[in-house]
């Protein structure tokens, strides 16, 4: 019979490229990885890995598993899940991952009220970029997660993971009336390779030109800082811009920000999850209306 932890490796492999990236995500050793995988081509019959000097590809044999390891693993956990509910109300770790602006407005009220109504969860919180969640979703590194999309930019979970909307934000502009109107402006963005970062980009392209980006930061709170003191315009999400500072004015856009809670395929149905999903919702519901 073939191993599930196996199989979660061998489509680790696919998606991933290599053999010490999936070490990497599942904090194995690449030998160890090596040996697992060499042992699920013994269990197969058939060879799954195809040597490549120092790498590794995957066979068609090696293709056709990963097809069925997707299904067989969703799977199991929708057994997990609904194990999980007969054994009765949501308790243990809870692994959350959430990006900056949700940790720091979102998830305060949502894990207040989620001890208050299961004191035995046990959530821990890591920040992520949304453009990793998936792999740590798969990886089994993360439970459930806050994730947000933005227009201009395609979603960034992939088919291995559910997603469950819970509240849009607009867009503003600092300091300006429009993205026209800060065409030749020094412009402040977040990091490129960064959603926020594309999504600014093809809005001022949208708009007719490119930006002039200056500064690269992440965080919202320092572009706000940035742009009180007239370094630059930016764009940032109602999240972010509940408080702005002195100096700085604000300008709705036709522009929004979507988030979304994300979760490996059949594990929605897990107490846990349902749970914290129910929170975050709840928190949504109660945040500072936009301006």
């Amino acid at each position: 019979m073939l191993d599930p932890r196996k199989l979660l490796l061998l489509r680790e492999l696919a998606r991933r490229g290599t053999i010490a990236a999936v070490a990497q995500a599942v904090t194995f050793t690449p030998s160890a990885v090596s040996q697992q995988l060499s042992a699920l081509e013994r269990e197969a019959g058939v060879p799954l890995l195809e040597r490549t000097g120092r790498g590794v590809t995957l066979t068609p044999a090696g293709h056709l598993l990963v097809e069925h390891a997707q299904a067989v693993l969703e799977q199991l956990d929708r057994a997990s899940a609904a194990l999980a509910a007969v054994r009765g109300g949501p308790s243990g770790a809870l692994r959350i991952g959430a990006f900056p602006t949700a940790a720091r407005v979102l998830l305060p009220p949502a894990l207040a009220a989620l001890a208050a109504a299961h004191p035995g969860l046990e959530p821990r919180v890591a920040e992520i970029d949304p453009a990793d969640v998936s792999a740590a979703l798969r990886a089994g590194e993360l439970d459930v997660a806050l994730v947000h999309e933005y227009d201009f930019v395609p979603p960034v979970t992939d088919g291995s993971v559910d997603t469950e909307p819970l509240f849009g934000e607009p867009m503003y502009l600092t300091n300006h009336p429009s993205l026209a109107a800060a065409r030749d402006q020094a412009w402040i963005t977040n990091r490129p390779g960064t959603l926020c970062h594309a999504m600014a980009i093809r809005a001022c392209q949208a708009a007719g030109f490119e930006p002039r980006v200056r500064h690269h930061v992440d965080d919202f709170d320092a572009v706000l800082a940035l742009a009180a003191a007239g370094l630059g315009v930016a764009l940032v999400p109602h999240l972010a811009a509940t408080a702005p500072p002195a100096g700085v004015t604000l300008t709705r856009l036709p522009l929004g920000r979507r988030t979304l809670a994300a979760f490996r395929k059949g594990y929605g149905g897990h107490p846990a999850i349902r749970a914290a999903v129910t929170a975050f919702r709840t928190a949504s519901g109660r945040l500072p209306p936009a301006p």
